[in-house]
């Protein structure tokens, strides 16, 4: 089961001296994380408001109910963030890094065991999934269509036609 929240990023330091908060977000951008008004501590056990949200180069500044000084807001940092599932609706082909880890990585043909999806690194073009197999041995796999035939979140497995030598190297 997928969890009801999701991690949105870590509270990094404030900007002024009326408690805005800088935000280091854990998403595609600040920009995405700005269209929330409700945001939550401790994976979602205590909500709190934002009052107001703005990019800002890389971070988001943030400004909560409640939080008035720099002295509240310098308490909070280093706390983790987190955002209702259902309050961020993804379109069709697009995922959480949350969900990905963890997934099988399965041949789409023989259903044989390539490893576990262990990280995802963006790289502009297209994400980069990493898989570790049961020896601890990383390979990249571009998340592209024609490798990544299938993404089955119920199933837990990511179905995979790789591309020569990313799993057939010769160590």
């Amino acid at each position: 089961m997928r969890a009801p929240f999701l991690e949105a990023g870590r509270i990094v330091g404030t900007h002024g001296v009326r408690g805005e908060l800088r935000v280091e977000p854990w998403c595609d951008s600040a920009r995405f994380l700005q269209g929330f008004s409700e945001f939550y501590w401790e994976n979602g056990k205590e909500k709190v408001r934002a009052v107001s949200a703005r990019p800002h180069k890389n971070l988001l500044l943030l400004k909560l109910e409640g939080v008035d000084t720099v002295e509240q807001g310098d308490a909070l940092r280093g706390r983790v963030l987190y955002i209702a599932r259902a309050d961020a609706p993804l379109p069709e082909g697009r995922y959480f890094v949350q969900d990905l880890i963890g997934l099988s990585a399965v041949d789409a043909d023989t259903g044989a065991l390539y490893g576990k999806v262990t990280d995802v690194f963006p790289t502009g073009s297209n994400d980069v999934y990493q898989v570790t197999d049961a020896a601890g041995k990383n390979y990249l796999v571009p998340a592209i269509r024609d490798v990544v035939v299938r993404v089955d979140l119920e199933g837990e497995k990511l179905e995979l036609r790789p591309m020569e030598g990313i799993f057939d190297d010769a160590d």
